[in-house]
């Protein structure tokens, strides 16, 4: 897990300094704990089907078990976490059909989104939107796949984001959480970064005309590519779940 430990004379950090480093602030120690188990989790350090014992957790954070407890469950409710009867809490895995339904409701949100945000954005999120596809494109020349999945995310955000529905940012935010770990798979299904970026040019090149539906018919299209595969295919989405950096999450 991710920790900023202070390191001695050496360079390597002393025996008390690693479990001082952990300790979280009395105030809200729940929220706290929560927090960087969910950073662990999306950056992918803890995978899916990673074992969470409270013991563990609660001598790594210095804190009692109540707190991991309820950071726990907070974190079930999320889709982040899954409990078993004989392994107790681990990081939550999507199964073939949990991928297939997760990409089903993403192509609903997003297609959703474009059509909404369409007749709202200004000049500055167009602009914006070549700036990001730019970027995209420079870093497949450079085979910058983290990087690309930043730029990514951004670039269908802002989509939502200017969709002006705060349920939909709601529950699309909710599932990229869920999801996002997931980018290597789907890029493996899609085939290329490379054929990524030339469907964001099409889906920008309707939007900065100012046609929802196609831009949405074109979006639909772009999300379906990963679902469409992974159901002729039956292969498990959770094989290669994460990148193989924590650079950035990919959406």
């Amino acid at each position: 897990m991710s920790n900023d430990t202070p390191a001695t004379g050496n360079g390597e950090p002393g025996p008390g300094e690693v479990a001082a480093a952990r300790r979280v602030d009395n105030r809200t120690l729940w929220e706290q704990v929560r927090d960087r188990l969910r950073e662990d989790i999306l950056s992918g350090e803890l995978a899916p089907g990673s074992v969470l014992s409270e013991t563990a957790l609660a001598e790594s954070f210095g804190v009692s078990r109540g707190p991991i407890r309820e950071a726990l469950g907070r974190l079930a409710s999320d889709g982040l976490v899954a409990t078993t009867p004989r392994r107790g809490a681990i990081v939550a895995e999507l199964t073939t059909d949990e991928f297939v339904e997760a990409y089903q409701l993403r192509e609903a949100l997003e297609t959703l989104a474009i059509r909404l945000a369409v007749p709202r954005l200004e000049g500055s999120d167009l602009t914006r939107l070549r700036e990001l596809h730019r970027e995209m494109a420079a870093h497949v020349e450079r085979d910058e796949v983290n990087a690309f999945f930043v730029a990514n995310a951004e670039f269908h955000d802002l989509f939502v984001t200017g969709s002006g529905n705060g349920k939909l940012q709601e529950m699309y935010r909710l599932l990229m959480d869920q999801t996002g770990r997931y980018q290597a798979r789907s890029l493996a299904l899609r085939g290329s970064i490379g054929r990524s970026v030339a469907e964001h040019e099409a889906i920008l090149e309707a939007v900065e005309a100012g046609d929802a539906e196609r831009a949405a018919a074109l979006m639909a299209d772009h999300i379906e590519v990963p679902q469409r595969v992974e159901t002729e295919t039956g292969e498990h989405a959770a094989v290669t779940a994460t990148s193989t950096t924590n650079e950035g999450r990919g959406r």
